[in-house]
């Protein structure tokens, strides 16, 4: 029997694909499903074979009732930090799928009650297990382009009602349709670009920066009438060494897992001595440097046992007991989620904004 794991909520897709790892991973397996609308869970119960008796839409009862020693949460940003304070008292460890919060401060509530509870938090960022990224990361430690100065993203997909869980397709009609309804289009509920792909620029940005944090941020986003939330935002932080640019966009042409759109999803990081170019799933990065203008393509480094998704990583150090670190450790998520929570400000204030606390 492996470690059990539990679903919790299917308000984000992105719970098909983790259940898909729990599923394929030897050493893991699913012990219950959690919605409130049990008709969310049955298109993933069918999948994976979860029998009804560990379909649950009841949260303490499938806390309860489980043996699990993981839960991975997939509810709306905005329940985050309630659903975490819920878990966490029953000692099992989370897996929150990004974003972390939809603001620092519940991101420090979120923390708190998984440090009373006693069991591990991470923050999945699914671009952490890119091997492009990995390796772009690896070569600016190894200095290839010397001091880290500027990072550039661009991240985004068609919108994020165009695929269901485990990466079901749905109908362009179908995406209009869902709107009006959806979490992901509501202010309240966390949603818009900017919270759903910012975090990814700011987080992964202050890995590769080495945990440093800007000092400022200017921030504009779109405005589109019947809308409330972005589909498009850039942002500008400035750091005591430069600026770096990230920008969030629904609505790109193609889906960058099936085709990258124009402009390509991922990162261009530029030091003082040269630059690289880590596009998402290309399975290389491009190396440019001062002495050698010639772009040289490296192929991307193969993911190690323990770091080939995100189940593979918690199930890992859940055995290990060695620190949860990089984009999924909490406190470099926080700076992350400081630096969003600062670009909301700019957004509202149309201006720019010393970092908030």
């Amino acid at each position: 029997m492996g470690v059990g794991v539990l679903g919790i909520s299917f308000d984000h897709m992105h719970m098909g694909d983790l259940l898909r790892q729990v599923h394929e991973h030897p050493d893991a397996e699913i012990a219950g499903l959690y919605d409130p609308d049990p008709e969310r869970m049955r298109g993933a119960a069918e999948t994976f074979g979860v029998p009804e008796a560990r379909l649950f839409t009841d949260l303490e009862t499938c806390l309860r009732e489980t043996e699990a020693e993981l839960a991975i949460v997939c509810s709306s940003t905005a329940s985050h930090a309630e659903i975490v304070e819920r878990i966490a008292p029953h000692g099992l460890s989370v897996m929150i799928e990004k974003p972390f919060a939809t603001n620092a401060g519940e991101a420090r509530r979120i923390i708190a009650a998984m440090e009373r509870g006693g069991g591990r938090l991470a923050v999945n960022w699914p671009l952490a297990w890119s091997p492009e990224h990995n390796t772009a990361k690896r070569l600016v430690e190894e200095g290839a382009v010397g001091t880290l100065a500027e990072v550039r993203f661009y991240g985004g997909n068609r919108g994020p009602l165009f695929h269901l869980a485990d990466k079901v397709e749905v109908t362009p009609e179908e995406v209009e349709r869902q709107k009006p309804a959806s979490w992901w289009y509501r202010r309240t509920s966390g949603g818009g670009s900017l919270l759903d792909y910012l975090g990814y620029g700011t987080t992964l940005g202050t890995w590769f920066l080495d945990g440093e944090a800007p000092l400022e941020v200017t921030s504009v986003v779109d405005e589109t009438p019947g809308i409330e939330v972005d589909q498009h935002s850039v942002t500008v932080c400035r750091y005591a060494h430069g600026l770096s640019h990230m920008e969030t966009r629904w609505g790109t042409i193609s889906d960058p897992w099936i085709q990258q759109p124009q402009p390509k999803c991922g990162f261009v990081l530029t030091g003082t001595e040269g630059s690289i170019a880590s596009y998402d799933y290309e399975g290389f990065v491009t190396l440019q440097t001062r002495t050698n203008i010639t772009p040289r393509r490296i192929e991307a480094d193969a993911p190690p046992p323990g770091a080939r998704g995100a189940v593979d990583y918690m199930l890992a150090r859940l055995a290990d007991g060695a620190p949860i670190a990089g984009p999924l450790d909490p406190a470099l998520s926080l700076v992350g989620q400081r630096i969003i929570d600062t670009a909301v400000l700019s957004v509202r204030e149309k201006r720019t904004v010393a970092l908030v606390p």
